[in-house]
C-alpha cells in the first residue's frame, strides 16, 4: 500500500499531457507563473481507519530564471517525503528538479535525488530538444519531439486547452525516465464536482493507464482530478484498494496565475 501512495504522486506529475510530434514552437501559457506552490497530503482512507497520513509532497516554481543555450527557463522543484509510522518500513525522501523552456515548455535539464527504502538513485539528464537526444550520467538516447521529464510534463499539460475534449477520448503520453522513453495513455472521464478539505471544485476527471502488476491489477486503476479553470490545478488522485483507497490530496496553493473560478464552495474556517 505504501508503494501505491508514492506511485500516485509520480503518476500525478506525468498524467496530463498530449505529445505533439512536431517542431518546437511557442506554447501559450496562462496557467502558471513563478512563485506558484502546491502542497499535498498522501494518505490511506477507509471507513475503518479514517484518513491515515503516509506522507507529504510539494511542487513549486522557483524565482530563478536560468538560461540554457541562451533560452530562458522555469525552474520547478517537486519533493515527496514519508511521515510517521510509514518511515519504519518504507522511508521516502525524493526530490526532482526541472529547468524547462519558458516559451516551448520542454525540458533542458532534469535532476533527480531518489531515496525510497533501500533504493538510492541520483541522476541528471540534459535534453537537446533540437537534435532529439537525452543524455544522463549513464547513457545517451534518442527521444521523440517534445519529450518531457516527469515534472515538466505536469506543467506542459496545464497549458493545454481541454474545452472540446470528449468523454472516452485517449491521449498518447511520452516521457523520459531511467534512460528510457515511455509511452502510455490518458483517458478523459468527464466533468465532476470534487469535495476536498479546501472546498468543492468543478473538475476535469482523467484515468491514466498504469502498468498492471503487483501494485495495480487493472490498467485504469487510478482517477485524477484537475480544476476546470485556467489554472488546471491538481486537486485529487485516488486509487482503490481492497478496503478503502489511497489518495493524494491538495492541501494548499499559493501565487496562482488566475482566480480559482472552479471553486464553488470554499472551506468554512
Amino acid at each position: 500500500m505504501h508503494k501505491r501512495l508514492f506511485l500516485i504522486f509520480f503518476i500525478l506529475h506525468c498524467s496530463f499531457f498530449i505529445v505533439q510530434g512536431q517542431d518546437l514552437k511557442k506554447v501559450e501559457n496562462s496557467a502558471f507563473i513563478r512563485g506558484e506552490k502546491f502542497s499535498f497530503r498522501a494518505y490511506y482512507d477507509s471507513f475503518i481507519t479514517g484518513k491515515v497520513t503516509a506522507g507529504v509532497a510539494s511542487m513549486e516554481i522557483n524565482a530563478e530564471n536560468k538560461e540554457f543555450n541562451g533560452r530562458k527557463t522555469y525552474h520547478a522543484t517537486a519533493k515527496g517525503k514519508s511521515k510517521g509510522a510509514f518511515n519504519l518500513f518504507f522511508k521516502v525522501e525524493d526530490q526532482f528538479e526541472t529547468y524547462f523552456d519558458e516559451e516551448y515548455i520542454v525540458p533542458w535539464s532534469f535532476i533527480r535525488k531518489t531515496r525510497e527504502g533501500d533504493y538510492r538513485k541520483d541522476d541528471e539528464v540534459r535534453f537537446n530538444q533540437l537534435s532529439l537526444s537525452a543524455s544522463s550520467s549513464t547513457a545517451n538516447k534518442k527521444i521523440p519531439a517534445r519529450t518531457q521529464d516527469i515534472i515538466s510534463a505536469f506543467y506542459f499539460a496545464r497549458t493545454l486547452d481541454f474545452s472540446n475534449v470528449k468523454v472516452g477520448e485517449n491521449f498518447n503520453i511520452t516521457y523520459f525516465l531511467d534512460d528510457s522513453v515511455y509511452t502510455a495513455v490518458i483517458q478523459f472521464a468527464g466533468h465532476e464536482e470534487i469535495k476536498i478539505g479546501l472546498g468543492t471544485f468543478h473538475c476535469l476527471k482523467f484515468k491514466p493507464m498504469v502498468i498492471k502488476g503487483k501494485v495495480f491489477s487493472q490498467p485504469y486503476a487510478m482517477d485524477v482530478w484537475i480544476t476546470d479553470d485556467k489554472n488546471h490545478i491538481p486537486i485529487l488522485a485516488k486509487s482503490a484498494v481492497i478496503v478503502g483507497a489511497v489518495k493524494l490530496e491538495l492541501i494548499q496553493y499559493q501565487n496562482l496565475a488566475n482566480p480559482v473560478t472552479s471553486l464553488i464552495d470554499p472551506k468554512k474556517n
